[in-house]
């Protein structure tokens, strides 16, 4: 019984080691707080649960059926790259160019401002910000492991769960607390902190297409 707690305490920690440094929770929050400068702190905080209340349940989709779902159309994980590296591209483009809205009267949480943030908790905060195509990747290939592990397949799901829980837990606690950056920055520093936020998106949403593009390449490069 001991060993059998043992492997599956293994197993959690695991998870949480390969979706940490991928997810970024911390790198990704003054992205975070870029995307959402123009809302209310009420309105940044109830988003910030938003998002991670949806990544728990894009990882936890990720693992449980996320291969069956790419082999039913498909779609190999390069593929997936490439897609999400121009969604995350796009958004940091857009963020770059739009206008700065700070500074100008700060808008109270109505219902147009709910709408507004019920929009933005999937995209393009949730995906691909925060569970991007390398996320969605590891949660597959993770979740391939279920069959392969000892134990019940009831116990390795729950295990899982508890894992990708506390990366979302993770999330929302980075997210939530991001708006004190502002107070700190002052006026001008926050104006470079976010225009240089929206550059780092827009390099890194390059860097996912490029790496989906040498996996779509790598293959054709072997069988030459």
């Amino acid at each position: 019984m001991a060993d059998q707690i043992g492997a599956l305490v293994q197993s959690a920690l695991v998870t949480i080691a390969a979706l940490m440094p991928i997810v970024n929770p911390i790198g990704s929050a003054p992205i975070f707080l870029s995307m959402s400068a123009d809302l209310p702190n009420v309105g940044r905080h109830r988003l910030a649960r938003s998002v991670a209340w949806n990544a728990f349940l894009m990882l936890m989709a990720s693992m449980l059926v996320g291969s069956h779902v790419l082999a039913f159309f498909g779609i190999s994980l390069p593929v997936v790259r490439v897609g999400g590296g121009l969604l995350v591209t796009a958004s940091g483009w857009r963020m770059l160019n739009a206008e700065d809205t700070r500074g100008k009267t700060t808008p109270k949480v109505s219902e147009a401002w709910e709408r507004e943030m019920a929009r933005r908790a999937f995209y393009p905060l949730t995906f691909p910000l925060t569970v991007g195509p390398g996320s969605i990747s590891i949660a597959i290939t993770l979740g391939a492991r279920v069959s392969g592990r000892g134990g019940s397949g009831l116990m390795n799901v729950i295990t899982d769960l508890v894992a990708v829980l506390i990366v979302s837990l993770t999330v929302f606690l980075s997210y939530r607390f991001a708006s004190r950056l502002i107070s700190y920055l002052g006026e001008t520093g926050t104006t470079v902190f976010l225009r240089l936020s929206s550059f780092i998106l827009l390099c890194v949403g390059v860097s996912i297409v490029w790496s989906g593009i040498l996996g779509l390449i790598q293959p054709l490069l072997l069988h030459r």
